[in-house]
């Protein structure tokens, strides 16, 4: 199995809308994927933004790869979601799951 993290940042007023599109727009997509094996969303407020942590688990790198095609570093942020954040990052980081309880 497979964790992918990635990272993005909204201002306080638009950090509830980034959840809303996540939880609304982004995991029903992710459920249609072969191979996708879950997904969380982490927040935490800091000084002058809310940053959001993206988890997602797959099943293997080809799973991965039917969400972000050929290049899985790459971040996939839709319009929605680029709206309500003030930046993000342009990758996304994997690793292989070595224990799970």
């Amino acid at each position: 199995m497979i964790a992918r993290l990635w990272r993005g940042r909204a201002e306080p007023a638009k950090a509830d809308a980034y959840l809303q599109h996540f939880a609304g727009s982004v995991v029903p997509e992710l459920k249609h994927i072969a191979g996708h094996r879950g997904a969380w969303l982490l927040r935490r407020e800091t000084d002058r933004r809310t940053e959001f942590v993206a988890l997602t688990l797959w099943e293997s790198r080809q799973a991965i790869e039917a969400f972000t095609g050929p290049d899985i570093s790459v971040s996939v942020v839709e319009p929605e979601g680029r709206a309500a954040l003030s930046d993000f990052d342009d990758f996304a980081t994997h690793y292989e799951v070595a224990f799970k309880s």
